[in-house]
């Protein structure tokens, strides 16, 4: 076995790994960028070094810099994670001729499987049944528009080397062929160094499954079952789970055997994922290779948690010339695991990714990097950033039961109890998903999240009497924190008044809408004067009110002449400290967390989570309302190109600029008509969160 190893990768996938490391007794090399110098993996590996700028093409995918940085240090083998050079063949290749030891496939492995179109060339001679589709090596773009026309629309443009969803696009007809493939391109060569693309028809109602391959090099191969991955947005996956539902022993037999086959076709070593297609059509299913990603994935705890393995132990294992530490006859099926991928971005606008830090990170009694029934990998800490140049995943939930339906509930109480804030993330939408009909009756296919559209987008399940009270309750309870310390009877909030009664004005903004909120009639339990008072809860009387806006929304001034009251009643409540509240309202009793970032009031019940705006008026007096018709950008990243030039008419909707952030693309989409006025940057600049890019004059279209 290795003593010292380099890990080639970062964040959670390097910490993943040391973890296994540590408890073998290996010795491991992180490396960093600039982005990443005081990361968790940097923390967690007994060596650091550094190695480049914060861009990729800079630092992790530096391949003669990280096998100088192993030799230097003495290491014997390199990681390479689950990305990054974990399917470069040359980076293999040159570990090798280095005298390192590469811990995945040989080179020759990676260049026929983890090559799309070489791999289906290989499957299709095998007589493998394949989807319909191009795989050949001209790359010209008029030959393959053709080629997608005599597939028959809608096809999909898939970058040939690479995965995780980057470099792929649906096209649905063939005048928007060249552009979906440009753009395509452009991604496939920022992610993985090369723009070469393969054309498929696009299945209808596919499931997505495949199978965790594992070879060593005395000739044996195993498979650890198959996962479903059918739940995804932008090609990219958000649930995964193991066993597949539906899937029988039959099927489970022919997938895996096929992909053994595919394994033993190229003489691959160590962890591998061979992906179906899986066609559903009347009650039976259909399954046709897709792709093999030469590397351990993503969603490799799912298997672990069913199969008892640890994946990276037999990465190792196997990479020290070791055999398979079981047979197939010795590997069987445990219960059911999920596991759900929380990340950074805003799933009502598209799922564009988010970047800040993380302000609260708190999360639900758990283990990390081992198996067990609720296990979160993660390689980010509060306090962390989540920054432009890296995937947005913040962590991994996995949970693990005897069934589905109790894996299903055990997600859904982690989730619930799961606290991010400081930028948007996705941790209430997996709950939405989890609690739709299609997931929980186990209705699976890749449109699973257009499907259900309606139970998953703006949705908000805490009332708006909630949230008020809440964000009020959270402004007593912090002043009371703050004075707790002061010795002056004056400064202490008790609500006392000795001539009239005490009444206080909030203003707040919940959905675009101003509300004013007054409270009198506090009775202040935690400033009380005796004990007996002291041991019951504070109340206080509540008006809500929806409020007239003065200019617009983004002036924070409100009145009340336009008033209507939505909510009227007493409130008890009881804080234990600035974030921790019980309240009583509507005859019920609700436990509540609260977080203020930014003026915004982050509230988490059992029921979900939701936001409200409490607004400090005097903070804003004297501020000017931004400008009319520009348009911002709604991510830091680089500007890839304008779709328009200075005069240009426009409709809303209609795209206007490319922005690359995390490797990947995004369109901005005007937001109104008009005419662009003026474009503030060019392509290639980079911009922040909130940039304005361009401006448009919408009076000019009328």
């Amino acid at each position: 076995m290795f003593s010292k190893i380099l890990i080639a990768n970062r964040g959670e996938i390097a910490c993943r790994v040391a973890a296994t490391a540590k408890r073998l007794g290996i010795s491991t090399v992180a490396v960093y960028s600039d982005a990443d110098r005081t990361a968790k993996h940097v923390a967690v590996c007994d060596e650091a070094i550094y190695l480049g700028g914060s861009a990729p093409k800079d630092s992790y995918l530096k391949g003669d810099a990280i096998i100088e940085i192993a030799k230097r240090t003495g290491a014997q083998a390199i990681h390479p994670g689950y990305g990054f050079l974990s399917e470069n063949a040359d980076f293999a290749q040159a570990c090798q001729d280095a005298g390192l030891v590469f811990i995945g496939p040989s080179a020759d492995a990676i260049r026929a499987m983890g090559g799309k179109s070489e791999s289906k060339r290989l499957m299709e001679a095998a007589g493998v049944p394949l989807i319909p589709g191009y795989h050949g090596d001209n790359q010209d773009a008029t030959f393959l528009q053709h080629q997608a026309d005599s597939i028959g629309y809608p096809v999909l443009i898939k970058a040939s080397a690479g995965g995780g969803g980057k470099g792929m696009r649906i096209v649905e007809q063939s005048q928007d062929f060249i552009d979906l493939l440009d753009s395509c391109r452009r991604e496939a060569i920022t992610s993985f160094g090369n723009d070469q693309v393969l054309v498929e028809k696009y299945a209808l109602k596919p499931r997505h499954i495949e199978i965790q391959v594992f070879g060593d090099t005395h000739g044996n191969y195993v498979h650890l079952f198959e996962r479903d991955c059918s739940v995804q947005r932008r090609h990219q996956k958000v649930l995964e789970e193991a066993p597949a539902p539906g899937v029988d022993a039959a099927m489970r037999e022919a997938m895996g055997t096929a992909a053994i086959e595919a394994a033993r076709a190229v003489d691959y070593v160590g962890a591998g994922t061979v992906e179906f297609i899986v066609e559903q059509r009347e009650g039976s299913m259909n399954f046709y290779f897709m792709e093999m990603n030469t590397r351990l994935q993503v969603e490799h705890p799912v298997s672990e948690a069913i199969t008892g393995v640890d994946l990276v132990e037999w990465q190792l294992l196997v990479a020290a010339g070791q055999t398979l530490p079981k047979t197939q006859d010795e590997l069987v099926i445990n219960g059911h695991a999920i596991e759900a991928r929380i990340c950074a971005e805003n799933p009502d606008n598209n799922f564009l990714p988010a970047t800040g830090t993380l302000f609260t990170y708190q999360k639900p009694e758990h283990s990390t990097f081992e198996i067990d029934d609720v296990r979160i990998d993660d390689g980010v800490r509060e306090g962390d950033v989540i920054s432009p140049f890296y995937d947005s995943m913040i962590a991994k939930l996995i949970v693990h039961a005897p069934t589905r339906e109790q894996a299903l509930a055990k997600l859904d109480r982690a989730l619930a109890q799961t606290r991010i804030v400081g930028l948007p993330n996705n941790v209430a939408f997996l709950r939405y998903i989890l609690n739709t009909d299609s997931f929980s009756n186990a209705n699976l296919d890749t449109a699973l999240i257009e499907r259900e559209h309606d139970v998953l987008f703006d949705q908000h399940p805490l009332t708006l009497s909630t949230l008020a009270v809440t964000a009020i309750v959270q402004q007593l309870a912090s002043e009371a924190t703050a004075q707790s310390t002061d010795l002056d009877p004056f400064s202490k909030a008790t609500g006392f008044r000795a001539y009239s009664d005490y009444t206080r004005s909030f203003h707040l903004i919940y959905d675009e809408q101003p509300y004013h909120a007054r409270i009198n009639n506090w009775h202040n339990a935690n400033c009380a004067d005796n004990k007996k008072s002291a041991e019951v809860s504070s109340h206080f009387d509540l008006v809500l009110e929806k409020a007239g806006v003065d200019n617009d929304i983004d002036s924070k001034v409100t009145s009340t002449d336009a008033s209507a009251t939505v909510y009227k009643g007493q409130i008890s409540y009881a804080s234990t400290d600035a974030h921790n509240h019980t309240l009583w309202l509507e005859d019920a009793r609700i436990s509540a967390q609260s977080w203020v970032h930014n003026e915004t009031v982050y509230v988490f019940t059992d029921m979900g989570r939701d936001e409200i705006s409490l607004i400090d008026i005097m903070a804003h007096v004297g501020e000017d309302t931004a400008a009319v018709g520009s348009l911002k950008s709604p991510m830091p990243g680089q500007v890839v190109a304008f779709k328009v030039a200075v005069g240009d008419t426009v409709k809303k909707g209609e795209p206007l600029a490319v922005i690359e952030a995390m490797k990947i693309e995004h369109t901005i989409t005007a937001p109104t008509d008009g005419v662009v006025a003026e474009l503030l940057f060019a392509a290639g600049d980079v911009v922040a969160d909130g940039d304005e890019l361009l401006r448009i004059d919408s009076e000019a279209s009328e």
